[in-house]
């Protein structure tokens, strides 16, 4: 891959333009939504790292996960939002090649350590639910912690093969068609034929999808039969809401995933515009849904949040 850049004459970009938003209306209207979904992300996504992290009683493997998820949840969005932000908001649709490069790293770092994160927390769940007298033993901070570094730690390995390979092209051609920088974005703006690059990514895509998530749905499966056998229906409510509490998550990030792969298979092209919809969706829905799910659905994190409000009361100001 190095000979493509060896033998290329031409002058690299040193920016690219990106125009994927150029063909649509009310640029101001969509810049403020996006705005205001990415805010609301980051309010949620640090409500719950700061309560967890404050709060000694919840040093405890779930909420270890739960606050791994808000964090990845604040890298993914960040990697998308601020690009699509600052071009419909400000009007700067240009980016420096290095700046679209490190987007490219923190988007798709996101994404992979946000499966991942899915992954523990079902695997948390599972063990939770169906051995609790041996969840503590099974699953303990330290474990939950190497859990989270070795997750990690996958993402930036495959990830970083991705930057180095899209690092590696030359680019003679400084427009990106889509609405952020990303693996895919970067790799049609290099002056080569695309194709031979997509294999790295497609292992990782068929590693993540035909990998992490058949794992996900056979834990929530053993989750759902475990729940089904308690004998009691009220402790089998309660337990079967945290199940579909945890699910939603899950759903909110494969969903528009599995769209784009469904439509592809049966043969239906995607224009451009419809690509650029389900890459917002994608990059917007799951860190809008996930704080709101733990935040609302978790009785102990909602407990500690109205504490805080309750100790220290908005009052309002002398005159």
């Amino acid at each position: 891959m190095n000979n493509h850049k060896l033998n290329f004459t031409g002058q690299n970009v040193v920016e690219f333009t990106i125009t994927g938003f150029d063909h649509l209306p009310y640029h101001k209207l969509m810049g403020a939504g996006i705005l205001l979904a990415y805010c609301l992300a980051l309010l949620g996504s640090t409500t719950n790292i700061c309560v967890i992290s404050t709060d000694r009683r919840l040093h405890r493997p779930m909420y270890l996960l739960i606050c791994n998820l808000a964090l990845v949840d604040i890298m993914f969005t960040t990697g998308a939002s601020t690009t699509m932000i600052s071009i419909l908001l400000a009007g700067d649709k240009t980016i420096s090649y290095h700046s679209c490069l490190s987007r490219v790293f923190i988007y798709h770092l996101g994404d992979i350590t946000q499966c991942l994160a899915l992954s523990l927390m079902a695997l948390d769940r599972t063990v939770a639910i169906s051995e609790p007298l041996r969840y503590a033993t099974i699953l303990t901070n330290q474990r939950a912690c190497l859990l989270i570094v070795v997750s990690w730690l996958l993402g930036i390995g495959c990830i970083g093969k991705l930057a180095y390979i899209a690092d590696q092209l030359p680019y003679c051609q400084p427009v990106i068609k889509y609405v952020f920088c990303d693996y895919a974005a970067i790799i049609r703006a290099a002056c080569v034929d695309p194709e031979p690059y997509w294999f790295v990514s497609s292992l990782i895509g068929m590693w993540l999808f035909a990998g992490q998530l058949p794992l996900i749905l056979l834990s929530y499966g053993k989750l759902v039969f475990t729940v089904l056998r308690l004998p009691s229906t009220e402790k089998a409510g309660r337990t079967f809401r945290t199940v579909i509490s945890h699910f939603i998550p899950v759903v909110s990030f494969y969903a528009p995933k599995t769209v784009s792969i469904l439509l592809t298979r049966v043969g239906v092209t995607l224009n451009l515009t419809e690509r650029n919809a389900l890459l917002i969706i994608s990059t917007l829905v799951p860190p809008l849904i996930n704080p709101t799910v733990y935040c609302l659905q978790n009785k102990e994190i909602r407990g500690t949040v109205l504490r805080i409000f309750r100790r220290n009361p908005v009052l309002p100001s002398k005159g």
